[in-house]
């Protein structure tokens, strides 16, 4: 059995160890970011390079190529490796374009609105998770 030494517990506790790795980064507003950490400092801001921003709706996703990012740390919620040996999505989620995941974000949001302000006014409490079923339908769980 061997003794983790000083440098090791650094890099533990610190995202040198993730340095040119592609990461998932979680922000603040629930923005998805992908890319290959290329820089670091000690406020946790980050600089992902081939950036892109996964947005998901549903069983539909997109890739929004976003290039070099740099991300403010206060921002970061959550930096994880992601496995290259794994898919990324489970099967059934379909790619589509960046102009058809914006229509059907503004579609989902809109009728979120509706959903909640309905609700909302007959005092009826909302979970903060709500699933996309159908273009005008939403389930609360």
């Amino acid at each position: 059995m061997s003794w983790a030494g000083p440098e090791d517990i650094f890099l533990s506790t610190s995202l040198a160890s993730y340095l040119d790795k592609k990461l998932l980064v979680l922000l603040r507003d629930g923005v998805k970011l992908l890319g290959v950490l290329r820089s670091f400092d000690q406020f946790a801001n980050v600089v992902l390079e081939g950036a892109c921003e996964r947005v998901i709706v549903g069983d539909l996703y997109c890739d929004i190529p976003l290039g070099l990012y740099v991300i403010r740390g206060e921002n970061v919620v959550l930096i994880g490796e992601l496995d290259l040996e794994r898919e990324e999505l489970p099967a059934h989620m379909i790619c589509v374009s960046v102009a058809e995941i914006r229509r059907v974000s503004a579609m989902f949001k809109t009728n979120l609105d509706k959903f909640t302000v309905l609700h909302t006014s007959r005092g009826i409490i909302i979970s903060s998770y709500v699933m996309f079923l159908d273009a005008s339908a939403f389930v609360a769980v």
